[in-house]
């Protein structure tokens, strides 16, 4: 297997079978995929639709925890359980868009050293205290973890499935990817993404909680910087 696509959902019955089939879509060319959606304790219909896409898209594998235990460790539980060796991870409400899938596993095959590319995305689709509230993030950020990253909260990614497991894990992981993969020593590139509306359901998180959370958890992860040794050949003797 080459490529897994791991999508976390939760409460997203509307919209897990159109984006299903568009990721099938936008792979279409590659010789082998597999696409994981991981329903995190969902309250909705969407493990009924998830398990009725089984038989109507080829590599469709549904995987759902008995409750729910947050975006990081849906997209964990997906990686654990994906066979390729190259990760793409989106969100399941359908503002990433597929299509760029294949932008991205370009630009990362192109170079050895790449360990992650993550999309940047062009156009927001969100409210304006959104965007305002990610642009204080992200200078604050920047400020504290020096990465590079712009666009930190884009969920499209793709990197190396051992790239990730080299890393320390903890809740909400998935916002300091780049950080982390940079701190094992591996390079990250940008991409620029498309971002569209979400059509239905609703955001899982607020203004006030993200950023409550990130500050603490950027404090954590500045001091895993700090606190790393850096790499080294290994040989047999």
């Amino acid at each position: 297997m080459t490529v897994s696509v791991v999508v976390p959902v939760k409460d997203e019955a509307e919209n897990v079978a159109s984006l299903a089939r568009e990721i099938a879509h936008a792979l279409r060319a590659e010789p082998d995929y597999e696409i994981l959606f991981v329903d995190d304790g969902s309250s909705d219909a969407t493990a009924a639709r998830l398990s009725a896409l089984k038989n109507e898209i080829p590599g469709f594998r549904p995987l759902r925890h008995a409750r729910n235990l947050g975006q990081s460790r849906a997209i964990r539980t997906g990686i654990a359980a994906a066979e390729g060796n190259i990760i793409v991870t989106l969100d399941g409400d359908g503002q990433n868009d597929p299509a760029d899938i294949p932008a991205l596993l370009k630009t990362l095959r192109a170079d050895p050293s790449l360990g992650l590319v993550s999309g940047v995305r062009v156009k927001r689709q969100d409210t304006a205290s959104r965007r305002i509230a990610s642009r204080l993030g992200n200078g604050i950020r920047q400020v504290l973890l020096r990465d590079g990253a712009s666009d930190t909260g884009c969920g499209l990614k793709a990197f190396y499935r051992d790239a990730f497991l080299e890393l320390p894990y903890f809740d909400h992981i998935h916002r300091y990817l780049i950080a982390l993969v940079q701190r094992e020593g591996h390079k990250v590139a940008f991409v620029p993404v498309n971002h569209r509306p979400r059509l239905t359901g609703r955001s899982k998180y607020t203004n006030l909680g993200r950023t409550l959370v990130s500050v603490h958890d950027m404090l954590g992860v500045r001091w895993l910087q700090r606190r790393h040794g850096g790499r080294t050949k290994v040989e047999e003797l």
